[in-house]
């Protein structure tokens, strides 16, 4: 027997008409490349959707064409986030720090027809468009009048979408239509496709607003520092709009002060970023300090925080960090590490290790570790294994290319790559990539717990861990270190500060210091390059 329920489709029309007859006076703010701020509320969010909707049906675009973005976060990308899957199209977030070579090979493997490019930066998109031959229409915004280039058939925004009707019937009919394209970074191989759907992103918002997630509200001001061309900048902009909350996009100004100047001055409640920005403000807020009383939560992902960046934001000025984890296969969001009921009574230093672990699970997504021999490994937080995800938000292939052992298991779950602990009670905490493990004399040593010590060190800015080769043991940890401004410590300090809480054969051998780490195009450390440079004799 089956209920007796409707079928309603999940589709992302649902969620900006829901903003609009309920919050059409809340306001949308973005910070203007020259540095000036717009304004505008949910009401003009959805008029101007449904107009760029009809706008890109008017260019020829048919449903499940995908449609590039190349772009900052503000209102205009905002309103492509909605008015590309309502035209029945795929929204495709292209990374402006992706190497020419990826990009073109990611634009190329989408066959994306229309393009949006930001007018600031129009020239890296240009040092790729002559090895692009899928796309029909360039679409400038935020771009001069006069602004010369080289791409055919270009159109500016405003333009497109000035006199179109909004009287517009969205084309997103079916919950299973694809709605959104982000590839991945591709440290490894070519970048590969997680292709959503209308079902799966309408469901990661619900969950994305759980009380036991970020649980927005109307009465939230949220700044979206996470790159909308970063796995949908984390859901934000749609779990936004469906709260009503208030919406800050930065723009291009991603530096510390800024973003600091945006926290006090619009009283932000929730902002979202990954360690690098929050590092940078966190000693920007020490030297000159603001007034970020207002945040309840400063969301952290995209790597691990170090636990002592979550101890000075929380003991030095008062702000709540919420650890995550996610990966764009998860549309991203996978765990949050609030604190439960039994850790509200702790003292502090003790809550600064839970915050420091990934978290436990969102509903709607289940997790499991698994060892080498497939085996599924208990919750002891002790045992390591192969982190694996399922749920309706997490993909089932990557685009265009068919299932394999690699990456998803026989009954069903995605392989992360990442290797991780869970806690009796829940709580996972990722202990390293499957690639980046050091196995020395046939133990693994985790990089991640080293470079979070590391990193707790006062004089320390920036600490990245690789494995190395090594006749006897096979590999060694490696640590490359940035030191603070005013920093002067040694190798030996270092190795001094690890013993206190690593084994012997767990410190690395060598320290290099450098004046900085590479980092790829979402902000992680780039131990890519690192062990290349290595290997080329470069460190």
């Amino acid at each position: 027997m089956q209920g007796l329920m409707m079928d309603y489709p999940l589709t992302l029309d649902r969620i900006v008409e829901h903003a609009g007859r309920l919050f059409p006076r809340n306001r949308i703010r973005s910070k203007l490349p020259d540095g000036g701020m717009h304004e505008y509320t949910y009401a003009d969010l959805l008029c101007r959707s449904r107009r760029l909707a009809a706008a890109l049906v008017g260019l020829g675009v048919e449903p499940g064409d995908r449609v590039g973005t190349f772009a900052w976060n503000h209102y205009q990308h905002l309103e492509m986030y909605f008015g590309i899957p309502g035209a029945g199209a795929v929204c495709h977030t292209l990374n402006i720090r992706l190497f020419p070579n990826q990009l073109a090979y990611i634009v190329n493997h989408a066959e994306d027809r229309v393009v949006f490019i930001d007018g600031s930066v129009l020239p890296l998109y240009e040092k790729v468009a002559g090895e692009v031959d899928c796309v029909e229409h360039y679409v400038l915004v935020n771009a001069a009048r006069d602004i010369e280039t080289r791409l055919p058939n270009v159109l500016h925004y405003e333009d497109l979408i000035d006199g179109v009707d909004d009287d517009f019937d969205w084309r997103s009919t079916d919950e299973q239509m694809a709605m959104g394209l982000c590839y991945t970074s591709g440290t490894t191989g070519d970048p590969k496709g997680a292709l959503y759907s209308h079902r799966s992103m309408f469901l990661h918002t619900l969950g994305e607003n759980q009380g036991t997630a970020l649980g927005l509200t109307e009465a939230d001001v949220v700044l979206a520092v996470v790159p909308q061309f970063h796995a949908m900048s984390w859901g934000l902009p749609f779990a936004c709009t469906l709260a009503g909350a208030e919406l800050i996009m930065p723009g291009p100004h991603l530096q510390p002060a800024p973003l600091a100047e945006l926290i006090e001055s619009y009283r932000v409640t929730v902002a979202a970023g990954v360690p690098s920005i929050w590092n940078g403000l966190y000693h920007e807020l020490k030297t000159t300090p603001r007034d970020i009383s207002c945040v309840r939560e400063l969301v952290v992902g995209g790597s691990a925080m170090p636990r002592s960046l979550i101890e000075g934001y929380e003991r030095d000025l008062g702000v709540n960090v919420l650890h995550a984890w996610g990966m764009t296969e998860l549309s991203p969001l996978g765990t949050l590490s609030k604190l439960r009921r039994e850790h509200q009574d702790l003292p502090a230093a003790e809550q600064w290790d839970v915050k420091a672990r990934q978290g436990y699970p969102l509903g709607g997504v289940e997790l499991r570790i698994v060892g080498e021999d497939g085996t599924v490994l208990p919750w002891d937080g002790e045992t390591m294994g192969e982190l694996q995800a399922r749920g309706p938000w997490v993909i089932r292939s990557y685009f265009k290319r068919d299932p394999t052992p690699e990456h998803f298991t026989a009954d069903g779950w995605f392989r992360t790559g990442d290797v991780a602990t869970i806690s009796p009670d829940g709580y996972m905490t990722i202990t390293d990539r499957t690639k980046d493990l050091v196995k020395s004399g046939g133990e693994w040593i985790s990089t991640v717990a080293l470079e979070s010590a590391l990193m707790a060190h006062e004089q320390v800015l920036e600490a990245a861990v690789i494995a190395v080769p090594d006749e006897k043991w096979t590999e060694r940890p490696l640590a490359v270190v940035v030191r603070t401004p005013e920093g002067d410590v040694s190798a030996e300090d270092l190795r001094t500060c690890l013993a206190v809480s690593f084994a012997k054969f767990e410190i690395p051998d060598q320290f290099v210091f450098v004046d900085e780490l590479p980092k790829t195009s979402v902000g992680k450390f780039d131990k890519k390059v690192l062990r290349s440079c290595h290997a080329e004799g470069a460190l």
